[in-house]
């Protein structure tokens, strides 16, 4: 098994964080683990089923819902961002045909930045800035951002803004705009940068690709190797040591798609990047792949995350972009959202053998 290894026929090599390469080196293939004293891992299809529908996710375990400044998050607004985000994508996507934008550079970053300009860019500096990804360092980086922009006055003169914008514009006083702008990023910043990072991915373990080949089957199956979130925490709870009785009443579950979207038991030749898989498969109904949670509850930004990232990607294969051949390896650290880092990407008639 070649977990640091993720190539076809050509020598890229990605490299995973220490403890993402020993959950590849340790449990793969295993459905039911413990990682720690209080931790059992589940990579198990049958078992993630069971532990996923088991009970709904709580409001900490699932970031939709999760309180902000102390403050629950009801169902019907995280709805309405979601609308909101929605249709500035949808209205985005019809914009995009125009933009001729270079996309050359490193990415992720070159993707997230076209798409926060793309979708948010109505938006005033305020906003915008909280997409910035120097702020995914530290939460006292994003919270000094808000804080400041929340104490600017608000200006008079009329301004265009999204439909995401405007609900965070809209608030009267500072503790409102406050909790406004953190929202907003709450809501708009996982979609650019999942976005960015899944197309990355595609790039750097895919690329070049047949010109028959599919970007919904390419978007799958970076999906299935590098998901974007590469566990799902489940609290304690008294149902799951009915399922299993190696899970205790104690014990924190971490469903792990890294390792279910890898098990060789449910995949042909797990370690290849092979698209044309999906020419068979429904992404929608395929055990073990849960690239957006289980079927019980999907995630709702998912409708938004495929046609941006198909969009995207088809701009950078239509205009002659390439992994810089010079780049070997690339790196996946330990954060929430999993990809690469610092992926070059060039003109390939800018290429020594151009």
């Amino acid at each position: 098994m070649q977990s640091s290894s993720d190539t076809r026929n050509f020598d890229r090599v990605t490299v995973f964080a220490p403890r993402l390469e020993a959950l590849l080196r340790q449990h793969l293939g295993q459905d039911v683990f413990r990682l720690e004293p209080d931790t059992i891992g589940v990579a198990g299809p049958e078992v993630i089923d069971r532990i996923l529908a088991a009970r709904p996710a709580t409001k900490t375990e699932r970031p939709t819902f999760k309180p902000l400044l102390g403050r629950s998050i009801p169902h019907s607004q995280a709805s309405t961002q979601m609308q909101a985000i929605g249709k500035d994508v949808r209205a985005a996507l019809k914009e995009a045909a125009a933009d001729q934008r270079d996309l050359a550079g490193p990415w992720p970053h070159v993707g997230h930045i076209y798409l926060r300009d793309l979708i948010l860019g109505a938006d005033p500096y305020r906003l915008r800035i909280l997409m910035d990804r120097a702020l995914e360092l530290t939460t006292r980086l994003t919270w000094t951002a808000i804080t400041l922009g929340a104490a600017l006055p608000t200006s008079r003169r009329r301004a265009g803004h999204t439909h995401l914008g405007g609900l965070s514009l809209g608030a009267k006083t500072y503790a409102e705009r406050r909790y406004g702008m953190g929202l907003y990023r709450r809501t708009a910043a996982p979609v650019c940068f999942t976005v960015s990072t899944l197309v990355a991915n595609a790039m750097w373990l895919g690329a070049p690709f047949g010109d028959d080949t599919p970007n919904r089957h390419i978007i799958h199956e970076s999906l299935r190797m590098l998901p974007p979130s590469w566990n799902i925490l489940r609290n304690a709870s008294p149902e799951y040591p009915v399922i299993d009785s190696r899970i205790l009443p104690q014990d924190d579950i971490l469903v792990l798609p890294i390792l279910s979207h890898r098990d060789p038991a449910l995949w042909d030749r797990p370690e290849e990047f092979r698209p044309e898989r999906w020419a068979e498969l429904d992404p929608e109904n395929t055990p073990g792949y849960i690239p957006f949670g289980h079927a019980s509850e999907r995630c709702w930004g998912r409708h938004m995350v495929l046609p941006l990232a198909e969009m995207l990607l088809d701009k950078v294969r239509s205009s002659g972009l390439i992994v810089d051949p010079a780049q070997k390896s690339a790196r996946v650290p330990l954060t929430g959202l999993m990809g690469v880092e610092n992926v070059r990407i060039v003109h390939s008639k800018n290429t020594p053998d151009s």
